[in-house]
């Protein structure tokens, strides 16, 4: 098995950083060091004392997320297929880039929801806002079956057509939970398993195949894959101060059809495959937070930082060992076989087949991928926790090891 060393944590590199675009957000966690990092500080939101109520036996916690630049793939779909419901994904995508974080932090119920939506108003009419804005209650009212309730707000619907190309959809949440019930990762330890729950499938709650591209490192799926006529027809998709070289490299049509082989279902084309909903594990976490709370002891939402994510989050210096990860889904051997992209950049910028990762015991790992199964969703340990000298990641992938 080779072995390979990298700097840790570095911006994705390659084409990524060439779009302007950072895999681990250095510049912004540079611009917010000095903020107060709440009480609990390897949390994987931030969390305050109760100041609406001033109840020390309770938190509140208030986070903001969106859709990112998916929306530009959305309004690429749209104006090439006429089909407007492609914009009831982009609500999701809002919503459980929101929710999935509070999930790692162990909320589940009564959350409040405010949306965002910035658009240009002389291409985004107002039929898609409408879509946008109904699918966000009907989600809502999906998640309500489940024993999940949020409440929409409502929110704020600018027209600033002079600083957003297209539309920019995005959310904040909101909760107060009782403080004996929050996940800190402050127990994550020596000896921990780690179980990937898969990003990619079809779940019992889901109405189909999910291709699992979530909402990160769209930017890099989009470009590398879509061709060079986007760019010519749809001029306002893009920054123009990129290099012609970066921009729409790939050799594929958003119609363009694929056969998701493996999940014997029906063709799917490119464009949905990029476009899939961001699946939630709020059904499932809800049983697992219920049943396992004390035998967890952290969770992390593989997002923005993809297969490093968890780094951030280790309480003291730890070796995290990935070497039983999931076969990457077929959209990211796509995005790869576009790129060209090496394993390394791809580790740090998608999810690559696990968006949500669970730090406990053997015994009740078992236990966690039998109730993952009940939801269809595809579990397994993929890694373990080792004491070190330093925080350190290693990645087994493709018969080499990449370390962090």
């Amino acid at each position: 098995m080779q072995q390979h060393s990298y700097s840790p944590l570095g911006d994705g590199g390659g084409l990524y950083s060439k779009r302007g675009v950072s895999a681990q957000k250095e510049e912004v966690h540079a611009a917010i060091k000095n903020l107060d990092k709440g009480l609990y500080e390897f949390a994987f939101c931030k969390i305050y004392p109760d100041f609406i109520n001033g109840d020390d036996a309770f938190v509140n916690v208030m986070h903001a997320d969106g859709a990112g630049t998916k929306s530009i793939l959305a309004y690429l779909y749209w104006k090439e297929t006429g089909d407007i419901s492609v914009w009831k994904g982009i609500a999701q995508d809002a919503i459980v880039m929101n929710l999935d974080d509070l999930l790692c932090v162990g909320i589940y119920d009564n959350l409040l929801f405010s949306s965002t939506i910035d658009r240009n108003k002389l291409l985004i009419p107002g039929e898609v806002l409408e879509q946008i804005i109904n699918s966000t209650q009907n989600f809502f009212n999906t998640l309500t079956s489940f024993g999940i309730n949020i409440h929409f707000l409502g929110g704020e619907t600018a027209d600033v057509g002079d600083v957003v190309r297209t539309i920019a959809v995005n959310g904040t949440m909101m909760a107060r939970w009782p403080k004996n019930k929050i996940i800190t990762n402050e127990k994550i330890k020596p000896g921990n398993v780690i179980v990937g729950f898969a990003s990619n499938g079809k779940a019992t709650y889901e109405d189909e195949y999910n291709s699992g591209i979530a909402s990160n490192g769209l930017t890099s799926a989009r470009h590398d894959v879509l061709h060079k006529y986007y760019a010519e027809k749809y001029p306002e998709t893009f920054e123009p101060l990129l290099d012609d070289e970066v921009v729409y490299i790939g050799k594929d049509r958003i119609n363009e059809e694929f056969i998701a082989a493996k999940e014997n279902e029906s063709n799917y084309n490119i464009g949905k495959l990029l476009l899939s909903p961001t699946r939630t594990y709020a059904p499932l976490m809800k049983v697992l937070l219920e049943k396992y709370f004390e035998e967890i002891d952290g969770v992390i939402h593989c997002s923005g930082g993809g297969q490093t994510k968890c780094m951030k989050y280790l309480p003291q210096p730890l070796k995290i060992i990935k070497d039983n990860l999931f076969e990457a889904p077929e959209i990211f051997q796509i995005i790869q076989q576009n790129s060209g992209a090496d394993d390394k950049e791809m580790y740090q910028v998608f999810n690559m087949g696990h968006r949500l990762e669970i730090f406990t015991d053997e015994e009740t790992a078992g236990l966690l991928i039998n109730e993952a199964s009940q939801f269809n969703i595809d579990a397994k340990i993929i890694g373990r926790v080792e004491a070190s000298a330093k925080k350190e990641l290693q990645l087994h992938v493709n018969g080499n090891i990449i370390f962090y």
